[in-house]
């Protein structure tokens, strides 16, 4: 039998709550015919989907990045403020597109508060400069009487937005993208960037767009940063994407090991450079682009079962983790590789919607040290990142079939445990014990499942997949629950 130990007093660390970000980026149809459809019928008076908005209310984003992606790369935020009617249409070298500028910085400031998110804006450094970076910085958050807080005002916004997170650029490290930067040319950069920055205002949080490309220079990259400008940044963003080009169900199942590979590598690279040049300063990982990617000819695709247990293994990781990672933004938020897929008429919620809206909703404040064991299985990861850029081919043995994590909400004297069940066929029985403390009355069972690994929610049949809830009683310091093939399962538990 599978086992579950659980000390409450073994603890990873305090879980921030931007670990559920969402990123909502110009490409395709996330903003526009996502989020933003003035002309729509589903439209409020901001011309913002109200069918999206009350969707996003059930994820509970706890913050917002914009407006890319590589699209940030070669984006005048200028272009974006302002009457409408004067706003300059832009060829967008990103994505290949026309970008009319409709929806800009006010627009989101308007988005994210209708859904109490806070904003996270990522500055151009790709083709853009320091000054551009500074300027936007006092137009969101200026107080006093300069021009660029003046005309905020004149554009109708008094009082400052309070923009909190602002990242220095997107995946610099990509030879495709505007603007790319050797290891050496965006280190100094950042120190650039975030000095002035800074300069303008002082409270801001600085995130480096440290490593996408996972193939080459991913310790050097990070030392820099570190190095020219530890003194300014709190976090390092990494990004990844994963997929299934081989239909390996076994092998898709192992990655989980991967993202203990990279987050572990960067908190000790992290650890090791802040010893070296006494940077007493903490610095925080940012997984600020993170989702699974697929293949397809159309830019709208369905996500499946598989692919929503791998969201569920990134919140176990990031819980995992809890101690170093403090952002995780899920990529996309409508439309490309998303949770929610419109068209003119309505909405349909993918199969990733649920584990995230389940973590996110009941998600505690401390991470807990679990122990776990039981039947284990091996297989080989191959996935193509970056738009198949490069591949990733890893090999793994030893890997538990059950993947596990577990929060504490201690004034609440709440348990949630997490288990995501990588078997295709087996009930995984599992004794759950308590080192100290005991279960005391009801337990509430979350359940995203579907009929098999490849099931997918479409417009036609929406809810194939989606979450199932029961209850159970349990008390004294131990239960057993069998955990379901290929299924996502919270365990939320009063305790004493």
């Amino acid at each position: 039998m599978n086992q579950i130990k659980i000390d409450l007093e073994r603890t990873l660390g305090n879980i921030d709550r931007n670990v559920f970000g969402g990123f909502a980026e110009h490409v395709l149809r996330v903003i526009y015919g996502g989020i933003y459809d003035p002309d729509s019928p589903l439209a409020d008076e901001d011309g913002l989907r109200s069918d999206v908005q009350v969707a996003l209310r059930r994820l509970n984003f706890s913050n917002m990045r914009y407006p890319g992606g590589n699209f940030a790369s070669g984006y005048r935020w200028m272009d974006g403020v302002g009457p409408r009617q004067e706003r300059p249409s832009r060829r967008e070298l990103a994505w290949s597109a026309i970008e009319s500028n409709q929806f800009g910085t006010n627009e989101f400031i308007r988005f994210c508060r209708k859904l109490d998110m806070r904003p996270y804006l990522c500055a151009n450094c790709g083709d853009g400069d320091m000054r551009e970076a500074a300027d936007w910085v006092e137009y969101c958050n200026g107080t006093g009487d300069t021009s660029l807080a003046r005309l905020r005002r004149q554009h109708g916004f008094e009082d400052p937005h309070k923009v909190k997170y602002w990242s220095i650029g997107n995946e610099v490290d990509g030879p495709g993208q505007v603007g790319y930067k050797t290891a050496q040319e965006y280190a100094r950069a950042v120190a650039e960037f975030g000095k002035v920055m800074k300069r303008v205002d002082p409270d801001i949080k600085l995130i480096a767009a440290t490593v996408c490309r996972w193939a080459d220079d991913i310790v050097e990259r990070g030392q820099l940063i570190l190095e020219h400008a530890g003194h300014l940044v709190d976090y390092l963003a990494l990004h990844w994407y994963l997929a299934n080009p081989k239909n390996d169900f076994r092998g898709y199942m192992t990655v989980s090991e991967l993202f203990e590979e990279r987050l572990s590598a960067y908190e000790g690279l992290i650890r090791a450079v802040r010893l070296e040049r006494g940077i007493e300063r903490p610095i925080a990982i940012a997984v600020d682009e993170w989702n699974v990617w697929k293949h397809a000819p159309s830019i709208d695709w369905f996500q499946n079962l598989e692919d929503a247990l791998v969201i569920a293994m990134n919140l176990n990781a990031f819980i995992r983790h809890a101690k170093s990672v403090k952002i995780a933004n899920l990529s996309q938020i409508v439309n490309r590789r998303s949770p929610i897929l419109t068209r003119p008429d309505g909405l349909v919620l993918q199969t990733i919607f649920y584990p995230f809206e389940l973590y996110s909703r009941t998600c505690g404040r401390q991470a807990l040290d679990v122990l776990w064991s039981g039947e284990t299985f091996a297989g080989t990861y191959v996935g193509r990142e970056r738009a198949g850029a490069y591949e990733t081919h890893r090999e793994y043995t030893g890997v538990r079939v059950l993947d596990v994590t577990a929060t504490l909400d201690e004034p609440r004297k709440q348990l949630v445990v997490y288990v995501v069940n990588r078997s295709q066929t087996e009930v995984m029985e599992t004794m759950i014990s308590l080192a100290d403390g005991q279960f005391v009355g009801s337990v509430q069972a979350s359940v995203v499942n579907g009929p098999d690994i490849k099931t997918e929610n479409t417009f036609e049949k929406p809810n194939q997949v989606g979450i199932r809830e029961t209850t159970l009683e349990a008390s004294g310091k131990s239960l057993t629950y069998s955990f379901e093939p290929h299924s996502v399962t919270a365990l939320v538990c009063a305790i004493s």
